[in-house]
């Protein structure tokens, strides 16, 4: 597709690199919170015998980005779990961008992802967290354009965008 080769971030960490210039993107990531926070209430109480949870961030992008939505989602099925009373599920996160994007330095940031999970919650290991190993959070890259299907059916729970579908005009 002609606009994959054209229409791409910068890759690295250089200066001109989307990495150092995505500060417009952190802020509409927050600015979304409340509303996904509330969507994903919605969902988790209508669907309290779910045990596996698929979540897709599309446009997921590379540096300090590219895991804070999929944090905030995971941090707020962590928050919501216990006032539902029922246990956290098994979450399956699949981060998704065009085939170009870095997922190295997504890959590179996971364990800092991991650390981070373990430091907010003292019941670490009651959510099924097991010394590092990283679950009940299993996080897959899935390279390609949603102009596509690019998941199974009946895969996904939540899917998360805050700054690629206006690409889909």
């Amino acid at each position: 597709m002609e606009v994959m080769r054209i229409l791409h971030m910068n890759k690295g960490n250089g200066e001109t690199s989307y990495a150092k210039n995505s500060i417009v993107q952190s802020n509409i990531i927050s600015l979304g919170r409340r509303v996904m926070d509330e969507a994903l209430k919605k969902l988790m109480i209508r669907n309290s015998e779910i045990l596996s949870f698929g979540i897709a961030d599309l446009g997921c992008s590379s540096g300090p980005n590219s895991l804070l939505s999929i944090s905030n989602i995971v941090e707020t099925i962590q928050n919501l779990c216990p006032d539902l009373d029922r246990p956290v599920p098994e979450l399956s996160l699949f981060l998704n961008d065009l085939p170009s994007n870095d997922f190295n330095y997504i890959f590179a940031s996971l364990p800092e992802f991991y650390d981070r999970l373990k430091k907010r919650d003292n019941n670490y290991e009651s959510l099924g967290f097991e010394h590092g190993n990283g679950g009940p959070c299993f996080v897959s890259a899935v390279p390609g354009s949603f102009y596509g299907r690019l998941f199974p059916r009946r895969s996904l729970h939540f899917v998360h965008s805050s700054s690629s579908l206006h690409w889909l005009s």
